[in-house]
This record gives C-alpha cells, sequence and structure tokens, in this order.
C-alpha cells in the first residue's frame, strides 16, 4: 500500500486534522462521497475529479485533506472499520457468543448496502498488482480467519491437536459470508445472508463438536 503522490507509505500517513467544525463537516463530506464512489465504480476507475465535483471542491481541495487517493481510500475503510467496531460494543465476544454476532452482522449488513458493496469490490480488486488496499485486506483477513478459529475452538473445546481443523472451518465461514455478499448485491430478494451464515456455522459446529452442537446432544 503506497502513496503515490509522495512515495510514502499510505497506511502509515494521516488525513490532516481539521481545525474548525467547518472543516470536519466537509473532510466527513469527501469520506462518504468517496466511500459511495469507490464502492459504485472500484478504486482504479473512481477519479479525484468526480469525488471532488460531488463534494463541490477543486481536486487540490479534496488532496488539501487527504494528500493523496491512495491516503483517501484508506480512510475510507478505516471509517467502514471504525462503523463496525462502535456497532460491536468496547469488548469483543469470545466462543459461540462471536459466532452468533457474525450472523448478527449478517443480518444488519442487508440494511447497508454501500459499506457491502465497497467491501466486496475493493477486497476484490485488491488482489491486482500494486493496488493500494491490499495491505488492509491481507491484515483484515488474517485478523479474522484468527477471531473466528479462536471462537469455534473455544465454543466447541477443541483440543490443541485440532487447532488446523478450526482454522479450516474458519476460512469456510469467511468464504460463505463474503460470498453472500455478492450473490445478495446482484439478486437481494433471492439471497438471506444471516439465515445462511447461521445454517454453515450451525453445521461446522455440530461438524467439530457433535457431542456439544449434534443432534444427540443435551439442549
Amino acid at each position: 500500500m503506497s502513496n503515490p503522490s509522495a512515495g510514502t507509505p499510505a497506511h502509515k500517513a494521516r488525513p490532516r486534522t481539521p481545525r474548525s467544525a467547518e472543516a470536519k463537516q466537509r473532510q466527513q463530506r469527501i469520506l462518504h462521497i468517496a466511500m459511495d464512489t469507490f464502492g459504485a465504480r472500484g478504486y482504479n476507475n473512481a477519479s479525484l475529479a468526480e469525488i471532488a465535483d460531488q463534494a463541490g471542491l477543486t481536486q487540490a481541495g479534496v488532496l488539501h485533506y487527504f494528500r493523496s487517493k491512495a491516503l483517501l481510500l484508506t480512510s475510507v475503510l478505516e471509517l467502514r472499520d471504525q462503523t463496525d467496531i462502535e456497532q460491536l460494543g468496547a469488548d469483543r465476544p469470545r466462543g459461540l457468543e462471536f459466532l452468533r454476532h457474525l450472523v448478527d452482522t449478517a443480518l444488519r449488513n442487508a440494511e447497508r448496502e454501500g459499506i457491502v458493496r465497497l467491501y466486496a469490490v475493493l477486497s476484490a480488486e485488491s488482489v491486482t498488482e500494486d493496488h493500494p488496499a491490499q495491505t488492509y485486506f491481507r491484515d483484515r483477513y488474517s485478523g479474522l480467519r484468527a477471531f473466528v478459529a479462536d471462537a469455534l475452538r473455544e465454543a466447541c473445546d477443541l483440543p490443541a491437536d485440532r487447532a488446523e481443523q478450526a482454522e479450516t472451518a474458519a476460512n469456510a465461514v469467511i468464504a460463505v459470508m463474503d460470498g453472500l455478499q455478492v450473490q445478495w448485491l446482484l439478486s437481494p430478494d433471492a439471497v438471506d445472508m444471516a439465515a445462511s451464515t447461521d445454517l454453515v456455522v450451525s453445521s461446522l459446529l455440530t461438524t467439530l463438536a457433535p457431542h456439544r452442537f449434534g443432534p444427540s446432544a443435551e439442549r
């Protein structure tokens, strides 16, 4: 992830800090316009000119706040993450509670099409060479895999020698959730993301710990 304007890593650079309430409001407006534009057109096809035009600014005006297009992109992704963090609360749930949180997230995503589209478009686009969001998504998937694997191990009380099985199951959960988002964006009436996520998580729990979650388990 690099800053093509300054030649410095975009993830180390920071947007300018607005000095007035009006400037802060303008910066937030730029972010939300960029979120919609990147989600609709992708990073490579979106231009600073169209973002600036929608914000009622010049390109120089946008760059005054974000220094480069790459930094604007990473700031948009951080805004998306901040929204998720605020909804999650101060403490990350663990074990079965975290897995239920994933189902709740799928349900909530059905009410925020713009953020879902942004994630789907940019995550796919990030696999291309030198994409400025590649490091962001690589790190995001790495962290998410660890969270889901830990939750599965805790919910199923898996021993250390089955850690790899939990990691494989975590990959499956993430793949299902991301794939459902693409299907939902194309045909929202045909896809229930929360129900499908719940089914997959429940099936994996039954497979990993039939004594706890299988048909014969005590309820």
